[in-house]
């Protein structure tokens, strides 16, 4: 690796622990369902978090980074960068301390989460993918103040969304393989994380669109990479335009790989979850589910993390047609 990027620590199980006490009066502990298909294959589970109060998992991390923080940090406000879901965690945490939040949001993000945002009290700023991207690199923004809560690259953003993966195992004691979305990479190095200390040959594998796709590309190089040809798409709540090196380092002690799909199979998987169980996923928590169909029997059991549903109802009808 770089020498100049400091290795992170493992985020370890007292971390995880200590976060799911924390949060517990914040977060749902969502259910974990299975997919019934009309074809053979391995069990596939849903952990359908999906069902947040925020719809989506980043509600753990952002309620866990929140508390985390010394009280004269917090009480100067909090700021994040975010494509929607990030910033829905943080505003929602913010308001429970009564604090300000501001979320510098990904231009392109749907309306319905720049709505929500708002909602939950936060001042949004629109900014370009490459200047969110760099920003969360430098971790300031031009005119933002506050105390910042990284989305994905944070010991204790990533020890809250770890939470679901002790409640994987608690439920599932026999899970064979787990399959997460990855964007920045903190669901994934979580839920890795937590699963591993308690159940170390449980498979851990990430989800990215053919679109987007650098960590994929990085296991194939053994080093944090770059995805030159990425394009944004439907699933704006996962993939990127390139590893970051401290993530990478996070990602590879506990991810065996990342499977990439096409966009029509993620499409398929958002109209397989809406048929079968009635749950409207975007893009993003539609991609752990699209790549657990492609698994084999000697997979199963499997759990696909549905992390977010939050798609407007026009756009994802317009998806499954």
């Amino acid at each position: 690796m770089d020498p100049s990027v400091a290795v992170p620590a493992p985020i370890t199980l007292e971390a995880i622990e200590a976060a799911g006490k924390r949060i517990a009066g914040t977060i749902v502990r969502t259910p974990l369902l299975e997919l019934h298909r009309d074809r053979a294959g391995p069990r596939i589970f849903l952990k359908l978090e999906s069902l947040q109060p925020i719809n989506s998992f980043k509600l753990r991390g952002a309620a866990n980074a929140v508390a985390m923080l010394d009280p004269a940090l917090r009480s100067r406000g909090v700021w994040t960068i975010s494509a929607g879901n990030a910033g829905q965690g943080v505003a929602y945490a913010a308001r429970a301390a009564g604090v300000p939040c501001t979320v510098v949001a990904i231009e392109t993000a749907p309306e319905t989460k720049l709505a929500r945002m708002n909602a939950l009290g936060a001042r949004v700023l629109k900014a370009s993918y490459d200047a969110c991207w760099a920003a969360l690199e430098r971790r300031t923004f031009p005119g933002v103040e506050g105390t910042f809560v990284h989305p994905f690259d944070d010991d204790d953003f990533i020890a809250g969304n770890a939470t679901m993966g002790l409640e994987i195992l608690e439920d599932l004691p026999e899970v064979a393989t787990v399959v997460a979305a990855i964007g920045g990479g903190g669901l994934v190095t979580g839920v890795g994380s937590a699963i591993r200390a308690r159940k170390p040959d449980v498979r851990i594998f990430g989800a990215e669109p053919e679109t987007a796709s650098p960590i994929a590309l990085s296991f194939a190089r053994g080093a944090a990479s770059t995805f030159e040809p990425w394009q944004a798409s439907f699933v704006d709540g996962a993939g990127g335009k390139s590893a970051f090196p401290r993530m990478w380092e996070r990602m590879r002690r506990v991810v065996d790989g990342s499977i990439v799909v096409t966009l029509e199979q993620t499409r398929g998987a958002m109209h397989l979850l809406a048929e079968s169980t009635r749950v409207v996923a975007e893009g993003a928590g539609a991609l752990s589910v699209a790549a657990a169909v492609t698994l084999d029997d000697d997979s199963g059991p499997i759990v696909a993390i549905v992390s977010g549903g939050n798609i407007e109802l026009s756009k994802f009808c317009e998806l499954i047609r």
